[in-house]
């Protein structure tokens, strides 16, 4: 049993599963935000278009509900709720335009993180390369010497 505690312990205390385990929290608090704009920004802007209090304008009735004599309803209206269905669609491209714009930025910020990486290995690597070795006095008054004797 303390073998299993410590392979448990090692696979939650890995780094794969603590990063998804942030990615599952932050992705979760994230969805508020487009739900808030679509639900409180975008669908009253949609009903104002409609002049409606609400998006109920762009549903189709196609059975009105039927009531009893004592006003009670007897058979439920039939209604295509399309205006639920347009803040659906406009939830998620919403959503869709956000994670484009952060993966957009992530990878843009990948590229430059490596093409520095890149820079400063290839300057390493300059660095690293011996430099050609500086001839001796000897040689060099021995190449002015031959060059002497090649005039004369």
């Amino acid at each position: 049993m303390k073998k299993f505690f410590e392979e448990f312990k090692t696979f939650i205390t890995k780094g794969n599963v603590l990063d998804m385990a942030v990615g599952v929290i932050i992705g979760g608090a994230f969805g508020a935000i487009p739900t808030a704009l679509v639900g409180k920004v975008i669908t009253p802007l949609l009903a104002w278009a409609f002049n409606s209090p609400s998006t109920d304008a762009l549903n189709i009735v196609l059975r009105a509900a039927e009531l009893d004599e004592a006003g009670e309803v007897a058979k439920e209206a039939i209604v295509l709720g399309l205006g639920d269905f347009v803040g659906a669609i406009v939830n998620f491209l919403v959503i869709a335009l956000v994670l484009f714009l952060v993966i957009k930025a992530f990878n843009k910020a990948r590229e430059l993180a490596e093409a520095k990486k890149k820079a400063e290995e290839e300057a390493a690597a300059a660095a690293a390369e011996p430099e050609e070795p500086k001839p001796t006095t000897e040689e060099l008054l021995g190449a002015i010497l031959e060059e002497i004797k090649k005039k004369d």
